[in-house]
């Protein structure tokens, strides 16, 4: 009995020392002291905001990866895992990434921070190439948007309401409040997309969940290269164009029978 006691004070002991130092945490941003990958608190925010379940809706989209397969385009595993890889070492390597690193603040001058990101978010808006692309980009930017407000990060107060808001503008904005480095965060991006991707594969194609998660560990390799590769691109080189996931979008409006919304 006497050994129940003590555990228990000692649980108690322990408790209100975490409660204390849970409470001292809501008076800053954990994130601030330690912006390193290796803070935790800067990982645990990353991964809550890569995570494919953030409520902003991306379930909902395909970036035409329904059309693809519906057209016969992708008929075997071969086929995804290749058109996966192009929109990594193309699209990402040579635009969201690049996009990214230019959203992410550079300086303590919140002003001149909000206005970069006001200045790439256009860019990034109008590299949509098509109708349906730029729905989701604007309407998961809006809801990732509406999060921030609600989680009071820094910015998203200041967005003009009028104004859209790409979803690669609004992630960088919350990766930049809580201080969450280029390389992170774009492997957070990474996945949070190829996370997606893979779930609407299995939906579409003969695919299966270890299947799914063998194409992930195939791609993993190939993260390194694209994050390196988008550091180099210069500015009036940010942007790229996949025909074939533009034309998959465009054809997906009149596709008879649809599952996603692109």
């Amino acid at each position: 009995m006497g050994t129940v006691i003590k555990v228990a004070e000692a649980r108690t002991s322990r408790g209100l020392s975490a409660n204390a130092r849970v409470s001292n945490a809501h008076t800053a941003n954990p994130c601030s002291s330690n912006p390193s990958a290796s803070n935790p608190a800067m990982l645990f925010q990353l991964l809550r905001f890569s995570s494919p379940s953030l409520p902003i809706g991306g379930f909902a989209w395909s970036q035409g990866l329904e059309s693809a397969i519906d057209l016969g385009w992708l008929k075997h595993e071969e086929d995804l895992h290749g058109w996966l890889l192009a929109m990594l070492e193309q699209s990402f390597a040579h635009q969201e990434l690049p996009l990214l690193l230019r959203m992410l603040p550079g300086g303590d001058d919140a002003k001149t921070g909000l206005d970069t990101l006001a200045y790439w978010n256009e860019r990034s808006l109008a590299l949509r190439e098509s109708a349906e692309l730029r729905l989701e980009d604007v309407q998961m930017g809006r809801a990732l948007l509406q999060l921030a407000l609600s989680l009071n990060i820094g910015g998203a107060k200041s967005w003009p309401a009028e104004k859209d808001i790409s979803y690669l503008a609004a992630f960088a904005m919350a990766c930049g409040y809580y201080n969450i480095d280029f390389e992170p965060a774009a492997t957070g991006y990474i996945w949070s997309w190829l996370d997606n991707q893979i779930a609407a594969a299995i939906k579409l194609f003969p695919l299966g969940q270890t299947s799914g998660q063998l194409l992930i560990e195939q791609l993993a390799p190939a993260i390194t290269v694209v994050i390196d590769t988008a550091r180099q691109v210069a500015d009036d080189d940010v942007g790229i164009s996949l025909q074939g996931q533009v034309m998959a979008s465009m054809l997906h409006e009149s596709q008879y029978s649809r599952m996603f919304r692109s």
